[in-house]
């Protein structure tokens, strides 16, 4: 089956326009070659760029980006006047997510911030498929953080917020991968209330401390009475453990600076006496 007329037309053309820029780069090589010997060594310091380990170069030639991809680390050289150079960082960033204003899911209006850590993966993609990489994460960033908070509870959001943070670094780590964009790690810095929900979490809280305080005195006093219950029982049942605990009592008494003692009375005795009144 022979293609279509039209067809065979237009991959002439886009033929010969391949072989028209070939021809126009070629020739504006050679003249910036001899430009370069003409004003040698001069224009030796326009033609060398030195990149750093952490850094990539990546250079477009006429506007289309040269054979072998990024270049570096080292020395890179390129021609003056049709070579642009764009160094970009390897190294692992920062930013801070700007407070948001979020309505959680329990319709409470909240103030978040965050702070991500990311890197450049593929400079290629960085510098080709985005404008600038930095603030189109930045913005993607903030959106994320609206969207995943507005999800969550009140309560979740203040106790889990490692698991708010895992959702957005994965949220973010696939929608920035076409930029060549990995996201390391993103942390949850404040999740700041409104005054008055803060003023009624805090009487609720006290008032919750309160009532497990009074819940463990009860708990004590029971536990202290029943031990003098046992321990009643057990003196009373021997009358020699019970003179060595008033003996007990005036030793403590007399340890202490009081200008007047006590001297516990044996109930036996009033026993005694009473036996001889009745004789």
């Amino acid at each position: 089956m022979s293609q279509p007329s039209g067809f065979s037309v237009r991959k002439h053309i886009s033929t010969s326009e391949e072989e028209s820029a070939e021809c126009i780069e070629i020739t504006a090589t050679i003249l910036s070659i001899v430009f370069v010997i003409l004003t040698f060594p001069v224009a030796i310091f326009f033609c060398i760029f030195i990149v750093a380990e952490y850094q990539r170069a990546v250079v477009f030639r006429l506007g289309r980006l040269r054979r072998g991809g990024a270049r570096g680390p080292g020395v890179v050289f390129v021609l003056p006047c049709i070579d642009d150079v764009t160094i970009v960082d390897l190294r692992t960033s920062t930013f801070d997510v700007e407070p948001q204003e979020i309505l959680t899911k329990d319709a409470v209006t909240i103030k978040v911030d965050a702070v991500v850590y990311f890197r450049l993966q593929d400079p290629l993609s960085a510098v080709i498929q985005v404008v600038d990489y930095k603030e189109s994460t930045m913005l993607l960033g903030q959106t994320t953080l609206r969207n995943v908070a507005g999800t969550k509870m009140l309560n979740e959001l203040l106790a889990q917020k490692d698991d708010v943070s895992h959702m957005m670094q994965k949220i973010l780590d696939e929608a920035t991968d076409p930029w060549g964009v990995k996201v390391e790690r993103v942390e949850i810095k404040d999740v700041r209330l409104p005054i008055a929900l803060q003023r009624a979490m805090a009487a609720e809280a006290e008032a919750n401390r309160e009532a497990r305080a009074k819940i463990v005195a009860a708990e004590g006093e029971k536990n202290a009475a029943e031990a003098l219950k046992d321990a009643a029982e057990i003196i009373s049942e021997s009358p020699s453990a019970l003179q060595l605990r008033y003996l007990q009592t005036l030793t403590t008494i007399s340890t202490e600076r009081n200008s007047t003692i006590i001297f516990p009375f044996p109930i036996e005795m009033l026993s005694g006496f009473s036996g001889q009144n009745k004789k």
